[in-house]
């Protein structure tokens, strides 16, 4: 989708509902100077052409006990790539996988209670890829949109 296509309230409307996306509508029109209707429509449209894939709850991990987070690239063992997709897919503690170009062809967040857990989930994955592992010490940048 072209960045023409979106125009300024729509855009503000996503900056809006990024930030708070359980903002009433009544607040959400208050804030973008349209009518409850108005904006309710240009919601509905956002949805309606894929702009606006769902709306998601954002979780404490360190509240739910995951005290530290890694990302491990992973390089599978020649003609191992689906297993380890399917054997990454299938790790619980894996918040996000992404399929990379380079030396590496998967980068994966892990979400960890303890190192001990790291270690296990690691040694199920040695067998079959090489794995360079780096503990997340912050995240100075969390995720958000890009300019739109």
């Amino acid at each position: 989708m072209s960045h023409s296509l979106l125009d300024e309230i729509d855009r503000h409307i996503l900056t809006v509902l990024t930030a708070d996306a359980r903002i009433s509508l009544k607040v959400l029109s208050g804030k973008i100077g349209l009518s409850s209707p108005s904006t309710a429509e240009r919601v509905k449209r956002l949805e309606e052409r894929g702009v606006i894939n769902g709306y998601t709850t954002n979780a404490n991990l360190q509240a739910l006990g995951y005290t530290m987070q890694a990302l491990v690239r992973m390089k599978p063992l020649p003609g191992m790539l689906q297993k380890v997709e399917k054997m990454i897919q299938a790790i619980p503690e894996c918040i996000e996988c992404d399929n990379i170009t380079g030396e590496d062809c998967f980068i994966i967040r892990l979400a960890l209670r303890s190192v001990g857990q790291l270690d296990d989930i690691l040694n199920g994955l040695t067998e079959f890829a090489q794995c360079n592992t780096s503990i997340v010490k912050s995240m100075p940048v969390k995720r958000r949109l890009p300019p739109l």
